[in-house]
């Protein structure tokens, strides 16, 4: 009995460990593994700037891929020999391409964004608008020879020196060979009857060309002695030569057929300022604004005439002021005011120079002398190139009166100077080639350069530039006065119905030009008609200067008024080049207007 109860109890305990376990086990099949954490949902602001630095390299390197010489000129030279497609069909193309990224950029809010973002952000759509302008509605590829001559200059292979000469050769022979092609598409999409004025500058651009072609590139590569390089650079430039020069004979064919009717109109004009530079202002507004510019300077060039040559006319005093002519030509003359001008600014310290660098000074090229002087900037990829500073000779074909009158006074050379190198164009893009947007550093507007250029020219004589001179102020002036009849004119043949006569005549009477720039600055208000920029971005300079200052010392009763404007400078400098007002915003806020 005993050893059947201790079974039984042993079976009881048994059964009971069985279900114990069976409970345990059950148990155990019933409890979930503990959830995973959830991951906090994205940040929206870190989100959106990624998303926008993505977008922003991409639009930098799919601009490239279309514009494959830019690319070069900017100084990404795996893209060297490659030129853009010009068809028609191509062109549609770019247009439907940017049109795409500004829907994608504007899909990007602009609010969680870094200011320096945004303005990125805003700049680049100003970026895709102005080629969209351009392409779309004022259709400059069908219309404007000038379109092309502008995109088509290859001193980066000739002159900068970013690689042995062997080297910029291959990229050049792509070039080279590119040209027939691409002198077909220019054929094909020009559509006549074309105006005249533009028709003239074809055939000055073109047949330029081609005449550089033959006589001044072979010059350049001379020193390389390979035999079969040699050859290809022969048979490329001569195939290019004679594409360039068909195009030239086909326009001077075309002369005949030449009409007047080059003016943009006033709404498309009102577009071309809104979509390039961010100006909306009513057109009689600036045309009032530039008049008041033009008695301005006006005025202080009569007072300075009066004690440069007391009794005489402006004519008279402007010829006296011209008379004194740069030893050794223009030139040589531009070399030695560098030096002058540098000195100047660092003594001054007028503005931060961020480099060591040093501009060459050169002859223009042939097929690039439609304005008096330029220079040529390396991009912002390119390391250890040199700028040029170019100088135009007269042009042979004009008489020996106006060859001798189209070379400057040196007290007009000054300014020139000042405005294409210290502290002019070469210094602003020391300043934007150090960018660390490569937007900014890219892609530097029409009114930003050449308004902070011609601002310097006034910025230098308040500085105290010339020790008081009146000859020097008078070549401030004539410069500041040319450009303020490129104001006007540019409103009036594009708007006003002005004639490419009367735009001449203006040159001469209120900008007291000589014939041969006169007739030369008329004809490129017709196929330029963003020239007013010039004198457009200097007054919103300095406009933006004056609310600037205001901002600094306001709230301050014993502030001095601001005499050194370094620090407007340097900050000015440090936006790269978009358009002015995004700077105003960016300086001063939605405080006050830029005019």
């Amino acid at each position: 009995m005993s050893s059947r109860i201790h079974r039984g109890r042993v079976a009881m305990a048994a059964a009971m460990v069985t279900v114990t376990a069976v409970l345990i086990a059950a148990a155990g099949c019933s409890r979930q593994p503990p959830p995973a954490p959830v991951p906090p949902p994205p940040d929206p602001t870190a989100t959106a700037r990624a998303a926008w630095n993505d977008f922003a390299d991409r639009f930098i390197e799919g601009y490239f891929k279309s514009h494959p010489f830019f690319a070069v000129q900017s100084g990404r030279h795996e893209f060297d020999g490659q030129m853009p497609d010009w068809s028609a069909a191509s062109l549609q193309k770019e247009i439907d391409r940017l049109k795409l990224l500004r829907t994608q950029a504007e899909g990007i809010s602009a609010e969680p964004l870094e200011p320096a973002q945004r303005l990125e952000r805003d700049n680049t759509l100003s970026v895709i608008d102005s080629d969209l302008f351009w392409l779309e509605q004022a259709r400059a590829p069908f219309k404007n020879p000038a379109w092309y001559i502008n995109s088509l200059d290859p001193e980066v292979y000739l002159s900068r020196e970013y690689a042995p000469l062997e080297k910029r050769l291959t990229g050049y022979l792509g070039y080279a060979r590119a040209i027939p092609q691409l002198t077909a598409q220019i054929r094909a999409n020009l559509q006549t009857p074309l105006p005249k004025p533009l028709i003239e500058r074809g055939i000055a651009g073109f047949g330029g060309f081609a005449e550089f072609f033959r006589n001044d590139v072979p010059k350049v590569f001379a020193s390389i002695k390979d035999e079969q390089a040699q050859k290809d650079l022969s048979a490329a430039n001569s195939a290019a030569a004679k594409a360039m020069e068909d195009l030239k004979t086909w326009l001077v064919s075309e002369r005949k057929n030449g009409t007047d009717s080059f003016a943009l109109g006033e709404t498309l004009y009102a577009a071309m300022l809104k979509q390039t530079e961010r100006v909306d202002v009513p057109i009689a507004d600036l045309e009032a604004i530039g008049r008041a510019d033009l008695e301005r300077n006006t005025a202080a060039l009569k007072a300075a005439c009066e004690e440069f040559l007391p009794k005489g006319t402006i004519r008279a005093c402007i010829d006296k002021m011209s008379a004194n002519k740069p030893k050794g030509g223009a030139v040589e003359g531009a070399r030695a005011l560098l030096k002058d001008l540098k000195a100047f600014i660092v003594q001054k310290d007028i503005v931060t120079i961020p480099g060591t660098e040093e501009a060459l000074v050169a002859e223009s090229p042939p097929y690039n002398r439609g304005n008096f002087a330029y220079i040529t900037i390396p991009g912002p990829y390119e390391k250890g190139v040199a700028s040029v500073y170019n100088i135009s000779p007269p042009d042979p074909k004009w008489t020996p009166k106006e060859r001798q009158a189209y070379i400057p006074g040196i007290a007009r050379l000054n300014f020139t100077s000042a405005h294409e190198v210290w502290p002019g164009h070469f210094l602003q893009f020391l300043h934007a080639n150090r960018n660390p947007s490569k937007i900014a550093a890219l892609f530097v507007g029409y009114a930003y350069a050449e308004g902070w250029a011609h601002y310097c020219e006034e910025m230098m004589w308040e500085e105290g530039y010339g020790n008081g001179s009146a000859e020097i102020h008078i070549g401030q002036l004539t410069d500041a006065l040319l450009r303020d009849v490129r104001f006007l004119s540019s409103i009036g043949m594009h708007t006003r119905g002005m004639t490419l006569a009367q735009s001449e005549k203006m040159f001469l009477e209120s900008a007291y030009q000589d014939p041969g720039n006169a007739r030369q600055q008329a004809a490129r208000g017709a196929y330029d008609p963003a020239y007013l920029n010039y004198t457009l971005g200097k007054l919103m300079i300095r406009k933006l200067r004056a609310d600037w200052v205001a901002q600094k010392t306001s709230g301050d009763a014993k502030a001095a008024p601001m005499k050194d404007w370094k620090a407007f400078h340097d900050a000015f400098l440090s936006y790269g080049g978009p358009p002015i007002p995004l700077v105003h915003k960016a300086m001063v806020g939605d405080k006050g207007s830029l005019f």
